[in-house]
C-alpha cells in the first residue's frame, strides 16, 4: 500500500514517540515496583470461608486472616475458635461474674484493617480495668463484613448469649438497612433473595416477619449477570496474557488501581448498570413487582452517579425526606424487625441493650446528604 511521503513520515515519528515514551515509563514503572517490594509485607488478602449450619458464611476458626487495600494498611490477624476475629471470649464463669460487653455489627466491629489489640472493644476493656478495676470488665466482638442486625441475630443465639453478657452493643451503619432487606441486598450482591448465605427474614402474607436459616448451596442460585455480557471470555493473545500475568502480580500495579479506584469510583460506577439489570429481572416475580415499581438505584453519599442524565438522590436523602417508596418503607420495617427481635432477646435474657451508631448516621439528622 503506498502512503503519501508525509503521511509516512507522522506515523514514523508517533512511532518513536510511543517508543521513547515506554523506553522513559519503564524505568519508573521499575522502581515504582522495587519500591512497593521493598516496603510492603504482602499484596494478596486471604479471606477463607466456611459454612458454619444455622449461622452461614464464616471464616473458619483459628485460622490467619490477611487483609490489605494495598495503600495504607497490611494486616495479618488470627481467627478465635468460634471464627471471628477477636480474642478467645472468657469463660462463662468470669463473665457472668463480672460485667461482660458483647460488641455486635459488620465490618465495623470486625475489623481486618486494625490488629486485634488495636480495636475499640480491646481498648475499651484496657480503659475499664484503669478506670473500673471492681467491675472485672471484659469485652467480646462478633462482626462479619457485610451482615445486618437480621443476620446478626445468629451471632447472638449462637455465641453471645453463653456468655451471659450484662451489656449488647449493635454497631449499626447505614449499609445495615440494605443487609437487613433481602431484596436491597440482592440488587448489590447479585445473590437471589430467597437464598442467602446468612440467616434472613421473610415477610409473610398477615404482615409478620419469620426469620429463615441461611441455604449452603446460595451460590448456585445467583442472579444471571447483565444480559448481553459475553458468555465467554474474549480471546487474547499471548502478549496480552503476558501482561495481565504480570500485572496480577505487580505490587505497584495493585497500588495503582487502587489509588484510582478511590479517585474515580471505578467500582460504583462498574456495578450501577448490574443493579438496575438485577431489579428488572427481580421485578419480574409477583413477590417484588409492586416493591420495584419505580425503584432505582442510589449512592450512599460517596459518589455522584448520574447514569441516562440523571441525578440519583443520595441515600441519606431517601430516608430523612420520608421517601414514600414501599422498597424503601420494606428496607425500614425489615430492619425494625431484627432491632425489635435484639430487644425481646435482651430483656429475655436480663441484658442491656445499646445501639451504637457510627458518624455516617448523622446525616439523617440535620447534616448534609
Amino acid at each position: 500500500m503506498n502512503l503519501p511521503s508525509k503521511f509516512r513520515r507522522v506515523l514514523r515519528l508517533a512511532g518513536w514517540n510511543a517508543l521513547w515514551l515506554v523506553a522513559g515509563l519503564a524505568p519508573v514503572a521499575l522502581i515504582g515496583e522495587a519500591w512497593r517490594r521493598s516496603t510492603v509485607p504482602f499484596m494478596e488478602r486471604y479471606l477463607p470461608k466456611v459454612f458454619v449450619p444455622g449461622v452461614g458464611r464464616m471464616q473458619p476458626p483459628d485460622t490467619e486472616i490477611r487483609h490489605t487495600n494495598n495503600l495504607d494498611f497490611w494486616t495479618v490477624s488470627r481467627t478465635n475458635r468460634l471464627g471471628f476475629l477477636d480474642r478467645e471470649p472468657p469463660s462463662p464463669e468470669r463473665a457472668a461474674k463480672g460485667c461482660h460487653i458483647t460488641m455486635i455489627g459488620d465490618s465495623f466491629v470486625e475489623a481486618r484493617e486494625v490488629s486485634i489489640p488495636e480495636k475499640f472493644h480491646v481498648r475499651l476493656e484496657e480503659m475499664a480495668a484503669r478506670e473500673l478495676p471492681h467491675l472485672d470488665v471484659t469485652t467480646s466482638a462478633f462482626g462479619m463484613v457485610g451482615t445486618g442486625q437480621v443476620d446478626q441475630l445468629a451471632f447472638y443465639d449462637e455465641y453471645a448469649r453463653h456468655l451471659r453478657p450484662k451489656l449488647v452493643v449493635l454497631v449499626f451503619v447505614p449499609n445495615d438497612f440494605i443487609n437487613n432487606f433481602p431484596l436491597w441486598r440482592s440488587i448489590r450482591s447479585g445473590l437471589d433473595p430467597e437464598h442467602l448465605p446468612y440467616v434472613s427474614a421473610v415477610r409473610a402474607a398477615d404482615g409478620s416477619f419469620r426469620l429463615c436459616p441461611p441455604d449452603p448451596d446460595y451460590q448456585r442460585f445467583r442472579l444471571p449477570r447483565l444480559s448481553g455480557s459475553p458468555s465467554a471470555p474474549p480471546r487474547r493473545s499471548f502478549i496480552s496474557y503476558g501482561i495481565r500475568a504480570f500485572l496480577h502480580r505487580s505490587y505497584f500495579w495493585a497500588w495503582w488501581r487502587t489509588k484510582r479506584s478511590l479517585l474515580f469510583n471505578d467500582p460504583e460506577v462498574v456495578a450501577y448498570p448490574q443493579r438496575v439489570a438485577r431489579a428488572e429481572l427481580l421485578a419480574r416475580r409477583h413477590a417484588y413487582a409492586s416493591l420495584l415499581d419505580g425503584w432505582r438505584p442510589v449512592s450512599r453519599g460517596r459518589v455522584d452517579i448520574r447514569p441516562a442524565n440523571e441525578d440519583p438522590p443520595s441515600f441519606f436523602l431517601l430516608f430523612r425526606e420520608g421517601n414514600a417508596s414501599p422498597f424503601y418503607k420494606e428496607a425500614l420495617a425489615f430492619t425494625a424487625f431484627g432491632l425489635d427481635e435484639f430487644k425481646r432477646r435482651a430483656e429475655r435474657d436480663g441484658a442491656a441493650l445499646v445501639i451504637l451508631a457510627t458518624h455516617t448516621m448523622s446525616y439523617f439528622g440535620g447534616g448534609g446528604a
